[in-house]
């Protein structure tokens, strides 16, 4: 019999962590490449309950890559495909359920030629209790959809079991990276990574967690949220 991991044991249909699946209807190009350069980049966790080995996710690399690192809901996919230009030695694994989110970065994985970019388009929970102990330098968590009435809280993908997870998989001193608009939101973060022993909230002084990260490239939506007038929260943990 397989154990079941906590975070799975806590996800249940009422918790799903996203909303719709697809907007806008696809065009011809976007739907060949969803038919035909999806499946060669799907990441599809074993159904035995095995582990997946994410250094072998990436064949089309000439050597194995460096590291691994982990989106979790990737939006439009800005984000991890310049990531992915910057670190050609690194594999990135993005997990997005959201149809028209997955066919953008599609259409940048294709353009660029990137080859070290793998794709989860379902929830990321199957995912996560797939990758092994310590097998990732970093995970993002970057404007996850806030479910901002008291009612919908308990769909935040933050959690004390995801957190949990999350630590899990990361190797000691990797790196956790949350953003959001939502002062809500990354106070309820902040409070459960406290809760996490092991990581630990990287910042020193106030600027950082206002300004972005080092190598942040930005986001459609961090642009939007700005002119809006909301001011982003960055908040980075390390595995200890």
């Amino acid at each position: 019999m397989t154990e079941t991991s906590p975070l799975a044991a806590a996800e249940a249909p009422e918790r799903a962590f996203f909303g719709r699946r697809k907007g806008k209807r696809l065009r011809g190009l976007q739907e060949r490449r969803l038919a035909e350069l999806l499946p060669r980049l799907r990441v599809t966790p074993p159904e035995d309950g095995s582990r997946l080995d994410p250094a072998t996710l990436f064949p089309d690399l000439p050597i194995p890559p460096n590291d691994v690192w982990l989106e979790i809901g990737f939006g439009g996919g800005e984000h991890l495909a310049a990531q992915a230009r910057a670190n050609p030695d690194i594999g990135i694994v993005g997990a997005e359920p959201f149809v028209n989110g997955v066919v953008k970065l599609l259409a940048a994985v294709d353009e660029a030629g990137l080859r070290n970019v793998r794709i989860r388009d379902e929830d990321v929970t199957a995912l996560l209790s797939a990758l092994p102990d310590a097998s990732l330098g970093r995970a993002y968590l970057l404007y996850p959809d806030p479910w901002p009435k008291r009612r919908q809280r308990k769909r935040r993908f933050v959690s004390d079991a995801t957190l949990a997870e999350i630590a899990r998989v990361l190797k000691p001193g990797g790196l956790f990276r949350f953003a959001s608009d939502i002062d809500d939101y990354a106070g309820w973060t902040l409070v459960r990574a406290a809760r996490c022993p092991s990581l630990r909230w990287s910042a020193r002084c106030a600027a950082d967690w206002t300004r972005p990260f080092p190598d942040w490239p930005g986001t459609r939506y961090e642009a939007k949220a700005v002119a809006a007038g909301r001011r982003p929260t960055y908040l980075e943990f390390v595995r200890t």
